[in-house]
């Protein structure tokens, strides 16, 4: 009886003491964030793209299949049409068309003739600047009169010019490596302005193609009149070889030229942009693509810019292969109207403004589908630091170049907005060769360079989705 009396209180001593012990509270397990292997990842999706990519016969489909897709012509309907059926085809369920307004302008017929002294008219191969006033069909002779310097442009008299045909024979810089750089620096001259021109007095201008090529082939821009030019002279654009061989012939004689233009504006219509999206797991956040959808009238528009088109639906298209879960809205945006206006890409900026859309960084493809060297990064000091960070991983794909800092192709007005902007950086050294031209065809891409600049913008949006 004792053990047993002694037993009793020793147990129920030890049952009230644990009783007054604090009872712990079961742990809550958090989900682990797994750390990516970037190189692992990134392998991942150049085998994708390399060994299933689509982007070349995209774009086969897109240049041989409808060809020169202009503002406001049934080429450019065709293609929007296209687009909406390529991005649906790869599982994207999100899109819709965006509608801005385009200018109707038409080439027609077009011829430039040139006579040295008393001798015959000679036919020039020529093509006049998108959105050009034309000679009305009608014949517009003139003696043409080199100008080659703002310096000589200034030192000329008010009335020298009258009724003469201005004539301009400015290169691009070969001395300056970037191509993209000295085709700029060409293109914002004076000397190339109608407007400027047309205050001499001068009646037509002439200026040598902005091409790095040694052919004859004319290479066409945009040219803008001002609101209050009293008079919208004509502008046209003749080869180099062309260019060289008049600039001869004016300094040992007089020569005439011949114009006959039916290029006419006749006002506005609408053309979409085309957006399609993979909406974000994590938040609406907006990761932009863009690249233009319309071509010049006279080319298939491969370099200029078809390979960006179909380098855009290639990442939605890698992302959805390999099962990537974006934690952002990864948003494509097909642009109308880049190359006679902009209209497409100053729409779709005023939308974000309105809706208050967060992007938190946008990239564009517009250089030709060439081999990738990085990409110019143009944004704050401290968002270009943490992309600089990753430069490693870009390395092994021959991407090195993250100098750069500035994105000037159709993202460009979202810079006011404060949005992170980047460009594909590519060598540009033959781009210039077809740019805005009749040799802008399907034959001059190489599908190795195309895909391999599809890498790297899947790679660059894969990181900004991760760590942004």
């Amino acid at each position: 009886m004792k053990k047993i009396f002694i037993i009793i209180p020793l147990f129920l001593g030890g049952f009230l003491f644990s009783q007054k012990k604090p009872v712990k509270k079961p742990v809550r397990k958090t989900a682990i964030t797994q750390k990516l292997n970037y190189h692992d990842e990134f392998k991942k999706i150049s085998d994708e793209i390399m060994v299933n990519g689509t982007a070349y016969d995209n774009l086969g489909e897109l240049t041989k299949g409808i060809g020169p897709r202009f503002s406001a012509t049934t080429g450019y309907k065709k293609a929007a049409d296209w687009a909406e059926k390529k991005l649906k085809e790869i599982g994207v369920e999100t899109i819709w068309r965006q509608e801005a307004k385009v200018p109707v302008w038409i080439r027609g017929r077009e011829s430039l003739q040139i006579k040295a002294g008393n001798g015959d008219w000679k036919n020039i191969r020529m093509l006049s600047f998108g959105n050009s006033e034309g000679t009305g069909g009608k014949d517009l002779t003139g003696e043409i009169v080199l100008i080659n310097s703002v310096t000589e442009l200034n030192a000329i008299s008010i009335g020298q010019l009258k009724d003469k045909i201005v004539f301009v024979n400015l290169p691009m810089d070969p001395r300056i490596i970037n191509t993209s750089d000295s085709y700029l620096l060409a293109a914002k001259s004076k000397l190339i302005s109608p407007s400027v021109i047309a205050l001499t007095g001068a009646k037509a201008l002439i200026i040598r193609s902005l091409t790095t090529a040694n052919d004859d082939i004319p290479h066409a821009k945009m040219i803008y009149y001002e609101p209050d030019d009293k008079v919208k002279i004509p502008a046209i654009t003749i080869g180099v070889r062309s260019a060289d061989e008049l600039e001869k012939l004016l300094k040992k004689e007089k020569v005439t030229a011949k114009i006959n233009m039916t290029a006419e504006s006749k006002g506005e219509t609408t053309n979409p942009n085309i957006i399609a999206e993979i909406p974000g797991k994590k938040d609406s956040n907006v990761i932009l693509l863009g690249a233009q959808l319309d071509s010049w009238d006279f080319g298939e528009g491969a370099i200029d810019d078809g390979t960006g088109v179909v380098q855009c639906i290639e990442v939605l298209r890698a992302f959805k292969a390999l099962g990537i879960e974006n934690r952002h809205t990864i948003r494509v945006v097909l642009y109308a109207n880049s190359e006679n206006g902009g209209q497409g890409r100053d729409m779709y900026a005023a939308y974000v403004k309105k809706k208050g859309e967060r992007h938190i960084f946008a990239l564009g493809t517009d250089a030709g589908g060439y081999s990738p060297r990085g990409f110019s990064l143009d944004m704050s000091p401290q968002r270009r630091r943490l992309i600089f960070e990753w430069k490693n991983y870009f390395l092994p794909y021959g991407v090195y170049d993250f100098d750069q800092t500035e994105a000037i192709q159709d993202i460009s007005p979202l810079k006011k907005l404060d949005i992170p902007l980047a460009e594909l950086v590519v060598d540009t050294q033959r781009y210039f060769d077809y740019h805005h031209s009749v040799e802008d065809t399907f034959d001059k891409v190489n599908k190795r360079e195309l895909l391999l600049g599809t890498v790297a913008m899947t790679q660059m949006i894969f990181m900004i989705d991760k760590n942004w």
